[in-house]
């Protein structure tokens, strides 16, 4: 690779982080803030309702203990529900419950109002969104590839 392509990549990673750190909360009262790990654990659940704690642990690169730890919290803030899976009573579904879909909203709604008008055009904001989806996508499966070689 050369300096200059390097040299993009890290900008790509710096306007990244940088954009990030400008998408504030909500200013809503009714909106319940999470911390980082929380909203990688919320994302999954409400992209994967139904899901199993350990694959929701698994696709956010959480230890079990640490999981555990968060998802408990979450349910204390009313954010998650696990429902007792129909086929074995040994194992949970997670679901996002009322409040935290309403705290989507919210977040989606600030955003929305954040964002708008900085680009317009859709094809623009398409090519951005793919081309994010992928580099996440890659990023999750290297760490998956590297937690799998250190177990």
């Amino acid at each position: 690779m050369s300096d200059a392509e390097a040299a993009s990549l890290h900008e790509l990673a710096d306007l990244i982080v940088a954009v990030g750190r400008q998408l504030r909360p909500p200013s809503d009262p009714a909106f319940e803030p999470c911390t980082p790990i929380e909203i990688s654990v919320m994302r999954f659940i409400h992209r994967n309702p139904g899901t199993s704690a350990r694959e929701a642990a698994t696709a956010t690169l959480l230890p079990t203990s640490n999981f555990s730890r968060v998802l408990r919290g979450l349910e204390k803030r009313d954010l998650v529900d696990r429902v007792v899976d129909e086929r074995s009573a040994r194992s949970v579904r997670l679901y996002p419950t009322d409040k935290a879909r309403q705290n989507l909203q919210y977040l989606r709604d600030n955003w929305d109002q954040t964002l708008r008008g900085i680009i317009d055009d859709p094809a623009t904001i398409d090519i951005v969104n793919t081309t994010l989806r992928r580099i996440e996508k890659e990023l999750a499966a290297r760490r998956r590839g590297e937690a799998d070689q250190t177990d």
